[in-house]
């Protein structure tokens, strides 16, 4: 399933306040970018998940974020650096930006 227009809107008008936010349809989800630089995806069940480095994955564990793992075809347990943003913040635009510019500031 692919990610449809109005989940675009949805994710360019929660992250709004970061500046100019664009979007890439990748893999049946969508990448969000500030500038150059991806920071966000949305998949296409439809969590949005934010991307951690340097502290952040700390940060978002410490929040009790789920980490994006996945099971590879041989089996194996594998993870990604994403993690999923709870569901409230989705409702708090201003929230989700301020983890937004905190995973900006490590990436």
């Amino acid at each position: 399933m692919a990610v449809s227009d109005e989940q675009i809107a949805f994710v360019t008008d929660l992250f709004s306040d970061l500046g100019p936010v664009t979007t890439r349809k990748m893999f049946g989800g969508l990448g969000i970018y500030a500038g150059d630089t991806i920071f966000a995806i949305l998949m296409s069940d439809g969590s949005l998940k934010l991307k951690g480095a340097g502290n952040m994955p700390a940060a978002f564990e410490q929040a009790g974020w789920a980490p994006w793992t996945y099971t590879r075809k041989d089996g194996a347990a594998s993870s990604m650096p994403y993690w999923t943003m709870p569901e409230d913040l989705l409702d708090d635009p201003d929230a989700a930006c301020d983890w937004a510019r905190r995973a900006l500031a490590d990436l």
